[in-house]
């Protein structure tokens, strides 16, 4: 079996974290109410361990958002009771085909991202930007 990546984003609100960034990068968000009552059942773990989002039975302290190609790594969002301080050590970058950036720069905007500033490199150019939470991306 060959080896998988998940990128781990700490968060205060994992579920509209997962919400944004599926919407963002085409994915979905992972749902598996019935596999959640089989834990409980089993003994591992409570309903106070769960909560609902959207209608829908939930891990409290978790969510993630998977690629529906199964192509590109799963993104799992982990509630920390800390906030954000300072930038990212570690940041997503999101290339588009070319000529398609400030259209995706808008379309990330109206999902609830902040525009922060524009980068440059030699002939690279890109747009910094926030998720809703503040934790940094690029899109190219």
């Amino acid at each position: 079996m060959g080896m998988n990546i998940q990128v781990a984003i700490n968060c205060a609100d994992p579920h509209m974290q997962a919400d944004f960034w599926a919407e963002a990068l085409g994915y979905t968000v992972e749902s598996d109410p019935q596999g959640i009552r089989e834990i409980i059942d089993a003994g591992h773990a409570t309903l106070e361990d769960t909560t609902e989002h959207n209608g829908v039975l939930v891990w409290r302290t978790g969510s993630a958002c998977v690629d529906p190609e199964g192509r590109r790594p799963r993104l799992y969002f982990q509630q920390v009771p800390q906030a954000k301080v300072g930038l990212n050590r570690l940041h997503l970058d999101l290339h588009f085909p070319p000529g398609e950036r400030d259209a995706q720069v808008e379309r990330l905007t109206v999902l609830g991202a902040t525009y922060l500033y524009e980068g440059h490199q030699g002939p690279h150019a890109w747009v910094t930007m926030a998720d809703p939470e503040g934790n940094e991306f690029c899109v190219a």
